[in-house]
């Protein structure tokens, strides 16, 4: 059972520069590929970006590419993603989550893949 705690939340100026952060404990971290998602209010929880398992192959939702930042640190348990030039529209509150995956190769944009999720961390981008 792995146990997922996202931090680094907050209020950041569009244009600024938030990073989260994601705990993992009670299982192997190398062994699942690590995700972001989204909900904002009213709306459907929606991909960001993810990263796979002992490689670095990276996949990222398009209104965030060039901007988001996913990393991980295997020896930490810690997945991060750096927010770069945020919009108001990527205000939301930001789950992490973690996909026992086969392949270290494999790396999904589809949340019913994952296993286990965070409680989530608010994110308000204020223009």
């Amino acid at each position: 059972q792995v146990q997922l705690v996202e931090s680094g939340g907050g209020l950041v100026e569009a244009g600024g520069s938030l990073r989260l952060s994601c705990a993992a404990s009670g299982g192997t971290f190398s062994n699942y590929a690590m995700g972001w998602f989204r909900q904002a209010p009213g709306k459907e929880r929606e991909f960001v970006a993810a990263m796979a398992r002992r490689s670095s192959i990276r996949l990222y939702e398009d209104s965030v590419k060039g901007r988001f930042t996913i990393s991980r640190d295997d020896a930490k348990n810690t997945v991060d993603l750096q927010m770069n030039s945020p919009k108001s529209e990527d205000t939301a509150v930001y789950y992490c989550a973690a996909d026992a995956a086969y392949s270290i190769y494999s790396v999904s944009r589809r949340d019913w893949e994952y296993d286990y999720w965070g409680q989530g961390t608010q994110v308000t981008v204020s223009s």
